[in-house]
């Protein structure tokens, strides 16, 4: 117990999971120390932190459901059916996320994180500290040191971010994992402004990618209408950002590969000199708490990549299964944070994994007869299976299933359709995604749905995969 006789947490990190974490343990009753080492966002101008647009889905809506501020963050996105892909020729196709009405929202992180703040400011037994930085933490006390103040508590909650203060503290306490991985591969932002009529440039009920193979080019819909771009390309050697340079340079580069997009981006050479490239990398550290004193959410202790779309709506998912399990343990921080890492550390791998595949997915393999071809069945399947049957990416986005069964059991169906569609494709040597038609589609997902209800299918693809 703090001095005061009640309990107290200090939550270092006012971004997303540790605000949502300072509301749900606030209405617990426990008193709340939320220390940010910037300024309030809500009084700047800005970004809040990295500025790729985030993707809610299925796990952070049912996150903000439960602190009841879904209606409202919703009212402010834009929804998306799913991808529409730009060739080189100026070509698009259309590729659903899943089932008609799945849809994943396009959100501002500044103002989901804005909204948050609120919720927790309006908390009577919340103090927000801003513009404070953590020189240390000692995990013992527990207390935080800030400018040379120590500030003591019953838990400290590491939700700072990949560079955790917090985290850094426990990984010299020994017997700790801990592994940082940066891509070969960077971003740079741009953004596409509403044109001349005030309308959108591009579909807003889409996310947009130009598939490049090794590099890709997106595009997030804005409710004021405009779009944010996000280039992925390596950082050094061929088609990087070190080949495209800047200046007229950079300008040709971009032109030659993205016509259409460039064609959206009179000040392009502008903003790609006022913008940076920026580092993209993931975390696995293990465990994610230190005895009954402290404790990693969100990306300090799961940092993933953001090509599926969860790291947010990961973290979240990790914010309410702490306090499920706080709530478990009556409280008990000795049981619950022992059980936090035990419930979510094969769950935050499964994502982390997930992350770096999708990447793959979205560069290259979208645009593959293949792939496209499983994509289709897949759907077909679902449509007829239902609960029976989702495909990986619809178990990931629009369910709450653990992260770990969807990636093993997605791997199994995918791989059981991925045989049925290459014969398919195999039966007609001209045959290619566009001119195998929805009959055939759908009466191969009739046939396998048969199958599935017969359990005439390898392990693993008819029953969801267990936690054990």
């Amino acid at each position: 117990m703090s001095k005061g006789g009640g309990v107290k947490v200090i939550v270092v990190g006012a971004g997303l999971a540790g605000s949502l974490l300072t509301v749900m343990l606030a209405r617990r009753g426990l008193a709340v120390e939320l220390i940010e080492r910037r300024g309030d966002l809500r009084a700047t101008a800005g970004s809040a932190g990295r500025s790729i647009n985030l993707a809610l889905s299925t796990r952070g809506i049912a996150a903000l459901a439960r602190i009841g501020l879904v209606d409202d963050v919703l009212a402010g996105t834009m929804p998306m059916a799913g991808r529409r892909m730009h060739a080189l020729d100026g070509s698009e196709t259309f590729q659903p996320y899943g089932q008609p009405g799945q849809v994943i929202h396009s959100v501002s992180r500044r103002l989901l994180n804005e909204a948050l703040l609120n919720a927790a400011a309006a908390q009577a037994n919340v103090t927000l500290r801003f513009d404070s930085r953590v020189d240390d933490v000692d995990l013992a006390g527990p207390a935080v040191i800030i400018d040379g103040a120590r500030v003591e508590a019953d838990l400290v909650v590491g939700a700072d971010g990949i560079f955790s203060a917090v985290r850094d503290r426990m990984m010299r306490q020994g017997r700790f994992d801990y592994e940082q991985t940066y891509l070969e591969h960077g971003y740079k932002e741009l953004e596409v402004g509403k044109t001349s009529a005030g309308g959108f440039a591009l579909d807003p009920g889409a996310l947009h990618i130009w598939p490049r193979g090794d590099y890709m080019l997106i595009a997030l819909p804005n409710a004021d209408r405009s779009f944010t771009m996000t280039l992925f390309a390596r950082h050094s050697g061929v088609d990087s950002f070190e080949e495209a340079g800047e200046g007229a340079q950079a300008t040709a580069w971009f032109a030659a590969r993205f016509p259409d997009a460039a064609a959206l981006l009179p000040d392009l050479a502008q903003q790609w000199s006022a913008n940076p490239t920026s580092d993209l990398a993931t975390i696995r550290c293990a465990p994610f708490h230190f005895g009954s004193t402290a404790v990693l959410i969100g990306d300090a202790a799961h940092a993933v990549v953001p090509f599926y779309g969860q790291g947010m709506n990961a973290a979240f998912e990790s914010v309410e299964v702490f306090c499920d399990l706080l709530d478990a343990h009556g409280g008990d921080f000795a049981a619950a944070l022992p059980a936090f890492t035990a419930a979510r550390k094969e769950d935050a791998d499964a994502i982390r994994q997930l992350a770096l595949d999708n990447f793959v997915e979205m560069r290259a393999k979208v645009a593959d007869p293949l792939f496209l071809l499983r994509r289709r069945l897949g759907r077909a399947l679902a449509h007829v299976a239902g609960a029976d049957f989702a495909p990986l990416y619809s178990m990931v986005t629009f369910s709450t299933l653990p992260y770990r069964s969807a990636l093993q059991l997605g791997r199994a169906r995918e791989a059981w359709i991925d045989g049925h569609a290459a014969r398919l494709l195999a039966n007609d040597d001209t045959a290619s995604d566009d001119t195998i038609s929805d009959a055939v589609v759908d009466a191969l997902a009739a046939h396998l749905y048969a199958a599935l209800l017969a359990g005439d299918v390898p392990p693993g693809v008819r029953a969801p995969a267990t936690d054990a």
